[in-house]
C-alpha cells in the first residue's frame, strides 16, 4: 500500500471533473477563451506603418 498522498494535481483533476464543479470549471474556460481572444483583437501591431499600396486604376487607352 502506498502511504504518501495523492499528488495535488491528481486530486485537483479529480474534483474538477465530478459533476457539480464540472460545469463551472467549463463555463470559467469559456469566458477565459473570450476574454483572451478579445484582448488580442485589441492589441495594436508593434511594427511600423507598411508602405502605401497604390489603388489599381482603370487602364488608359
Amino acid at each position: 500500500m502506498d502511504s504518501n498522498p495523492p499528488n495535488p494535481i491528481r486530486r485537483l483533476m479529480q474534483w474538477a471533473i465530478t459533476p457539480p464543479q464540472s460545469y463551472g470549471v467549463y463555463l470559467g474556460g469559456l469566458i477565459l477563451v473570450f476574454a483572451l481572444s478579445f484582448y488580442a483583437g485589441t492589441l495594436k501591431p508593434k511594427h511600423g506603418p507598411a508602405a502605401p499600396v497604390a489603388a489599381p486604376t482603370a487602364p488608359h487607352d
